[in-house]
Order: C-alpha cells, then sequence, then structure tokens
C-alpha cells in the first residue's frame, strides 16, 4: 500500500476553494516534486497532508503505519525560525517532541536520533553553536536534521531553498536526493525550482487547482503540461511577465 493516499480531495483556503477533486499517491522510497504557479493549491495541500486542515470532501489515507505526526516537516523559512535563540543540538532534538508522548524529558533514543542526523548532515560540530549565529546553509541543514528526527518514512519540504544563493541551493538539493536514496525516506518537495528538482525527482503532481499532471519525472518532461511549464519558467515574457507572488 502506499504511504500516502489522496482520494478525490477538494480543499478550501478562507471559503474559496483551491484544490479540486484531486487523486494521487505517494509511495514508498518516492521522490514527489509538487509544481504549479503561485496561488495553485501546493501550500494548502502540504497543510492537508500534515492534518493542519481536513478536506472538504474525499480522502488522505496513511498507509504502512504511517502517522500524519510522524511525517518530518521542513517549512518555509520565517524571521522567527532565522532568530530562534537556542544551539543547533536543542534544535535538532526538538524534532523528536511527538516521539515523546508523556515523557517530560528526553531519552538516550532521543539523543542518539539526534546525533546520528546532525552526523549524516555534517553538522555535529556546530551541536553547541547557537543556531542564529549559523549562515543560511547551515540554518538550513539543522531544520533538515530536525525534520529527520520526526520521521523514518516521509519528509515533506515547502520551498526549503527560498533564500539561498546557487551553490549552498545545489549543495542543499544534493543532500535531499542522498537522505531519500540512502535512507529509503519518501521525500515530497513543493518547489518553484522545476528544473533542479526535476534531476532528481522520481515523479512530479503539476498542480493548478487540480492534478494537470501526475506520474514520473521523465514522463511530465515528455508530457504538454511539462513542456508549457518549463518554456513558461524559461521565456516568463512570453507569458505577460513573472508569476504573481500569493501563497495558498
Amino acid at each position: 500500500m502506499a504511504l500516502v493516499w489522496c482520494d478525490n480531495i477538494t480543499i478550501a483556503y478562507e471559503g474559496q476553494i483551491v484544490v479540486r477533486d484531486l487523486t494521487f499517491q505517494i509511495g514508498q522510497g518516492n521522490y514527489l516534486c509538487i509544481v504549479g504557479e503561485n496561488g495553485s493549491g501546493k501550500s494548502t495541500l502540504v497543510k492537508s497532508l500534515l492534518g493542519l486542515k481536513a478536506p472538504m470532501k474525499g480522502r488522505i489515507v496513511l498507509g504502512d503505519g504511517l502517522k500524519q505526526k510522524e511525517i518530518g516537516y521542513l517549512p518555509q523559512q520565517t524571521d522567527v525560525q532565522k532568530d530562534f535563540p537556542a544551539s543547533v543540538q536543542e534544535v535538532v532534538l526538538s524534532g523528536r517532541l511527538n516521539s515523546r508522548g508523556l515523557r517530560p524529558f528526553y531519552c538516550a533514543a532521543d539523543r542518539a536520533q539526534a546525533e546520528a542526523m546532525m552526523r549524516l548532515l555534517g553538522i555535529e560540530s556546530l551541536k553547541k553553536s547557537c543556531f542564529r549565529d549559523l549562515s543560511g546553509g547551515q540554518k538550513q541543514r539543522v531544520l533538515l536534521a530536525r525534520a529527520l528526527c520526526a520521521t523514518k518514512k516521509m519528509l515533506l519540504l515547502d520551498e526549503p531553498v527560498t533564500g539561498l544563493d546557487p551553490i549552498v541551493t545545489s549543495d542543499f538539493y544534493q543532500l535531499i536526493k542522498e537522505v531519500n536514496e540512502k535512507s529509503g525516506i519518501a521525500v515530497v518537495m513543493v518547489s518553484h525550482d522545476i528544473e533542479s528538482t526535476l534531476r532528481d525527482a522520481s515523479h512530479i503532481l503539476h498542480l493548478q487547482e487540480t492534478a494537470l499532471f501526475y506520474g514520473t519525472a521523465e514522463e511530465y518532461k515528455k508530457s504538454k503540461a511539462g513542456r508549457m511549464f518549463l518554456e513558461g519558467i524559461s521565456h516568463p515574457a512570453e507569458r505577460g511577465g513573472s508569476f504573481v507572488q500569493y501563497n495558498h
């Protein structure tokens, strides 16, 4: 069974339907990239996958024992996150909060998991450093380690490279690919950087209220929706200018 099966879901944002009659699934070990123009419903879908917004219609079914609180989540960066006054170790360890249950303190297994994730992402030497003093790329590695501490099956990332320079962005994409390949954790990434993520994604969901396309990345490159979207990004002036920025 798939890790996640979205069955004909319709979702509203502030009373307006932004996702309609959407059906797709996320399999074990998949790397799914969700693309689409601004306002196409991507962030609203993310909220529903996390259990924060129930669909008006349809259902989201979790398989293979996955629970919504066990989905690792890396949101878009905010100023609050950037200035978080805690050590790297404390931020990473906080990813174990949902697994802690009623226990008042972190156990040895929690701390071992945090150490393992910091080691995996090459930030073990920074564990005593203050999070807010790190570079943008280091902060994203810390937040990724935190998200990985919360899951063994699925990682959800919402535009994780926003504000990062091109070199750091390239390194971060490579890191995500390695996590997906080496751990078998399914990756679901919302991204505007479709040309870069197409190199790594196994599947593409092109969202524009409903699914314009859902299938493998290779199939997407050959599809009408994929060709039009890629050409539109490469030549935005031909579409009347850049995309207007607003999020749902």
